[in-house]
């Protein structure tokens, strides 16, 4: 029999590898491979989903994911601040930029995605490198130099109105930054919100102080050895001290290409997450299955369980694709959103609700009786609900509007789904409380909730507090009389 481990390499260090980790260790992956990950940041895996804690001040440890130590702990190599050029698939050989060539049986490209970063004229200096002033919001060091650089009174324009720029606008708010969101769409989060739920978070955001230019775009900064203002497309001019660049990612697809992998949008794989070279796979932001590719955690963790499956030969599952869904805080307004935004066929039965005093937006997309699509801002109670409906394609009741105005359960007791990134149940989160888990740090150890988005948290600690153990006084000792 042969014991020769083989060697897999994995490409990236970001979320998704951090999850395939977790998923390789749990199949005791390390008695059929040699793994090594190669990063490019320095440092261990950290939760990009909670960037804006850094930007507001906490240290980069906070969201940190996987030390270094936890690495050698489980028998994986990482190398650090290292990038990849390129495979040579027919030697089987990982090369990187510092030249140095490393072996491969098995090799996963989890690249991940890179930020756009539009052509502003005047966004860069003579050397090419970005003006002073102008960031980009991508990474726990964009962050600390952003943090460093921001003052108090100072303008900040943050370019794009999607969830990364709506958190970076509110962190620096939130720091005493005048800050304005500029938007090329008419809508804030367009790709989870339509037009309506856009107003509605327009309006709430407006009462936090951030200003938002929609339907608008930066043409072009100026200033000398720093910035000092952007125009705009219609000639309006802003003062600003920083401009910060969150106009969204694409699929980062450069090693795949220059490795001469099929490449569309994304990396193109199939149902187990293989790309048509033999022995390379890919997943997470960087791929594209069938058609589709993800910009969010949950498709990204079901991915990575079919993969390690796949690389221990554990299981037959194989990836599908996967419902969206999306359940945040964004710059302190509660949102939601699944599935479709709009109804696609004549037969989709829509219902909305509009609350214009307080700004809240529900709406309800129903198709044959079961739920395809829901979008909901300021009031998400019904979130947990409307998820398990949409995930599960349960039938709706008969007069939908119920699921937006009753807290009628969509599962029986137990089996609610608190944490929707890791699917994990009331009843599995009760039971670890009784079993001993009693922090958020230790739930989060057992269950994976909260590891994720983050959302559920609030929702943790009230079980938390619901169901933990008070803690046992010990009794009082008599005293003893001296001798």
């Amino acid at each position: 029999m042969n014991t020769r481990k083989k060697k897999l390499a994995i490409v990236g260090n970001g979320m998704g590898t951090c999850r395939l980790l977790d998923e390789l260790v749990r199949r005791d992956a390390t008695r059929q491979y040699e793994i090594t990950v190669f990063g490019e940041e320095r440092g261990g895996a950290y939760n990009r989903i909670l960037l804006g804690r850094v930007l507001s001040g906490e240290a980069p440890d906070a969201i940190v994911t996987k030390t270094p130590e936890w690495y050698d702990a489980n028998n994986i190599r990482l190398i650090q601040s290292t990038r990849v050029t390129r495979l040579d698939t027919l030697r089987k050989v990982v090369e990187t930029a510092d030249g140095q060539n490393r072996r491969y049986d098995v090799s996963i490209l989890a690249t991940g995605s890179q930020p756009l970063v539009p052509p502003l004229e005047g966004m860069r200096g003579e050397d090419g490198e970005l003006r002073s002033g102008v960031f980009v919001y991508r990474s726990i060091a964009d962050c600390i130099r952003m943090r460093e650089y921001a003052r108090s009174g100072d303008g900040a324009v943050i370019v794009g109105g999607g969830l990364l720029g709506l958190e970076a606008a509110k962190v620096l708010s939130d720091m005493g930054l005048h800050v304005t969101v500029v938007q090329s769409s008419k809508i804030l989060m367009n790709a989870q919100l339509d037009e309506i739920a856009g107003e509605m978070l327009a309006r709430q955001i407006d009462r936090t102080g951030i200003f938002a230019r929609l339907g608008r775009t930066v043409e072009s900064i100026y200033g000398d050895e720093r910035v000092t203002g952007v125009v705009l497309d219609d000639g309006t001019t802003l003062s600003t001290d920083l401009v910060v660049l969150a106009c969204g990612v694409r699929p980062r697809v450069d090693t795949a290409r220059a490795s001469g992998l099929p490449v569309n949008k994304g990396i193109l794989v199939n149902d187990t997450l293989a790309t048509e070279v033999p022995g390379v796979y890919a997943f997470g932001e960087c791929a594209e299955h069938r058609g589709k590719t993800y910009g969010i955690v949950t498709p990204v963790w079901e991915q990575a369980a079919v993969l390690a499956d796949v690389l221990t030969g554990q299981s037959k599952d194989r990836y599908r694709g996967s419902k969206l869904y999306t359940r945040l805080k964004v710059a302190g307004v509660d949102v939601a959103s699944m599935g479709v935004l709009e109804p696609e066929l004549e037969r989709d039965e829509v219902v909305q609700i509009v609350e214009e005093r307080r700004d809240c937006y529900r709406k309800l997309i129903v198709r044959d009786g079961k739920l395809v699509g829901a979008m909901l801002v300021g009031n998400t109670e019904a979130t947990a609900t409307l998820v398990q409906l949409f995930d599960r394609g349960d039938a709706v009741p008969g007069d939908p509007l119920e699921l937006l105005c009753s807290s009628r359960p969509a599962a029986p007791a137990g089996e609610r789904v608190v944490c929707n990134c890791n699917k994990v149940t009331e009843q599995t989160l009760c039971e670890a409380i009784a079993a001993g888990a009693d922090s958020l740090a230790a739930l989060g150890d057992c269950t994976r909730a909260g590891t994720g988005c983050g959302s559920c948290k609030g929702e943790l600690t009230q079980l938390l507090s619901k169901l933990s153990k008070p803690a046992q006084s010990l009794p009082l000792l008599p005293l003893l009389a001296s001798a």
